[in-house]
């Protein structure tokens, strides 16, 4: 009696799981994106940086007697209150997700957390670029209104390093929210620290007119105010880097180190 050896290798019967597909880092940034609207902190945010822009612009046109009917007038103003506001949009892209206690469920479906910082930081970038479209809208609307409302013409004068200058500086202080909210995972405590340390750095500055220098190189307000008029150049290319490696870089890295290496309860 023969017997035969079958040939076909274990398990070759069996079906097979596909390999789980990665998701990209596009739609990890969408995802972080629609985060940031889905709260009602970050809805009533997003629509108070609309509402202000609007009414810093009202104001400078109906009640600015210096107004001189310029787009790069209105755009400059109106990106003060949104430079003020979209860091704690930043913050709260990241401490939202410790509040909510929705960090074990995102690190589970996304393990690789590094992938989730980085997406959340695109997020902001993009939050930023975003606001300085709204204001150019807004700074357009009011440039147009000008001649009816307040006399002079409207003139649309704005230089792409004007422009340039306010994309960045706007992006740097997104992301200095985004790092403080990755180094203390509190909202309170990051919104609190963000606006009280530069205030406490600026008053120990102004007592001691030898650390004229701290303010000049390590104070972000003062090294990217001329940004906001596209003015930075020379010198102030490094005192602004200085300061962003101060305010933004160094959390921005122990924030990343924290949460890498916490466990997520």
């Amino acid at each position: 009696m023969s017997s035969t050896v079958s040939t076909t290798p274990p398990g070759a019967g069996l079906h097979t799981q596909p390999a789980p597909r990665t998701t990209s880092m596009v739609q990890l940034t969408r995802v972080e994106l629609r985060k940031s609207a889905d709260t009602r902190a970050g809805r009533w945010l997003l629509v108070a940086i609309a509402a202000v822009a609007l009414l810093v612009a009202g104001l400078q046109l109906f009640f600015d007697d210096g107004v001189d009917g310029s787009f790069g007038y209105f755009f400059t103003a109106s990106q003060f209150p949104v430079g003020f506001l979209l860091p704690v949009l930043g913050i709260l892209l990241v401490t939202s997700e410790w509040s909510q206690r929705t960090a074990m469920t995102t690190f589970a479906l996304v393990p690789v957390r590094s992938r989730v910082l980085t997406a959340k930081m695109l997020a902001a970038a993009l939050l930023a670029v975003l606001g300085v479209l709204a204001t150019l809208v807004v700074a357009a609307l009011a440039t147009l209104l000008t001649p009816a409302v307040a006399g002079p013409a409207s003139r649309w004068e704005l230089s792409g390093a004007h422009l340039g200058q306010v994309l960045l500086v706007q992006v740097v202080v997104v992301l200095v929210g985004v790092a403080f909210g990755m180094l203390l995972l509190s909202s309170p405590l990051a919104i609190v620290l963000y606006f009280l340390l530069p205030v406490v750095v600026t008053i120990l500055v102004s007592s001691v007119a030898a650390l004229d220098w701290v303010r000049d190189w390590l104070d972000l307000t003062t090294t990217t105010i001329p940004m906001y008029d596209g003015q930075l150049a020379g010198q102030g290319w490094a005192q602004v880097g200085t300061s962003v490696a101060l305010w933004l870089l160094l959390p921005l890295m122990a924030g990343w180190v924290r949460i890498q290496r916490s466990e997520i309860a």
